[in-house]
């Protein structure tokens, strides 16, 4: 355990200025009580309209984790508090049942951890996320699943029916090649080699996987991308994905600390790469610009991208998601159709 701290949360119009250090952080879990589980998503750059959080916070805590910010609006800081105070939707497969059987829900992909990550460790105990796909699968909704935990392979059976009835996709995170800097920056996620492992033993399975590789942050991994897509080809991925890195909002006061502590000799230099592919900014919150850069470093990571794509034998993903969706017929009675 090691000290930690909260940027300022931009919502409390009082800031408490502490006169010691930060406390320890323990892992605390809160109760939402939300009526709905769907989340439309609004963005054009996003290739989804629709996905699910059964979890609010992350445990993983990433330094750079974009979803950060969304935790101030619960009055948490966009630190430490994102990664020990984790929301729980305990009603979150009923709520997801009761969207599919509204008639104006018609079947359309729904993407777990569009925000924090769904399969992190309170998984293992609340089995929220599980409970939410075993909806997906009785209404033949597709899925998609972007996720850096392991536990998933628990879940093996009911992506093999999913697969059967609709159709998933699994896209793991990883944009580091090692597994020491990997922990300086992801510091409590699973490690780069069990994300592998797992992939493997999913795509083994028959399940499509994916990597996504991300996010690229300038001077630190965008080295490791040729690395990391031959090993995700190895491990039977037929997909793959990048983006660089986003810093909305306190992710960069987090972001920025904590790259300070690890790498102290070359966080000046990862500030400059980052600054020359944003046009001098360290962000830019613009629509389709958020998920890409600019100028010569910029297209040289483009470039090395794509060689290393195609390398490593990845083709475009451009197959349409089916039309499964099929609300379940109740059983019919034993006795109906029996004389009194």
């Amino acid at each position: 355990m090691r000290v930690v701290s909260n940027p300022p949360n931009r919502f409390e119009s009082i800031q408490r200025e502490e006169l010691e250090p930060a406390a320890r952080a323990r892992v605390q879990l809160f109760e939402d009580d939300t009526q709905q589980i769907l989340s439309r998503n609004e963005s054009p750059d996003l290739p989804f309209r629709w996905s699910v959080n059964p979890y609010r916070g992350c445990f993983h805590a990433c330094a750079y984790c974009y979803a950060r910010p969304s935790h101030e609006y619960w009055g948490f800081g966009a630190g430490t508090d994102f990664e020990s105070k984790i929301v729980v939707k305990r009603r979150a497969a009923d709520l997801l049942r009761q969207a599919f059987e509204k008639p104006s829900w018609h079947g359309e992909l729904v993407v777990f951890s569009g925000n924090t990550d769904c399969y992190q460790p309170v998984e293992s105990t609340l089995g929220l996320t599980r409970a939410c796909l075993e909806v997906c699968a009785d209404y033949q909704n597709p899925v998609g699943i972007i996720t850096k935990g392991t536990l998933l392979v628990r879940d093996l059976d009911l992506f093999q029916r999913l697969r059967d009835r609709a159709s998933i996709r699994v896209y793991f995170s990883i944009g580091f090649a090692d597994d020491d800097t990997a922990r300086l920056v992801e510091p409590q996620a699973p490690s780069i080699t069990a994300r592998f492992e797992a992939m493997k033993l999913l795509s083994e399975a028959g399940i499509p996987t994916g990597i996504s590789v991300a996010p690229i942050i300038p001077a630190l991994n965008d080295k490791a991308i040729p690395e990391l897509l031959a090993r995700a080809k190895a491990a039977g991925a037929t997909t793959a994905t990048w983006s660089v890195l986003r810093l909305p909002g306190n992710v960069e006061s987090v972001f920025l600390e904590r790259m300070r502590d690890a790498f102290p000799d070359r966080v000046s230099k990862i500030v400059h790469r980052i600054q020359e592919v944003r046009g001098g900014a360290m962000s830019d919150a613009r629509f389709f610009r958020r998920l890409q850069g600019a100028g010569t470093y910029w297209h040289c990571m483009e470039q090395l991208f794509e060689l290393s794509r195609r390398r490593a034998g990845f083709m475009p993903d451009d197959q349409p998601v089916p039309q499964t969706f099929r609300r379940p017929q109740a059983q019919q009675s034993l006795y109906d159709g029996e004389g009194g």
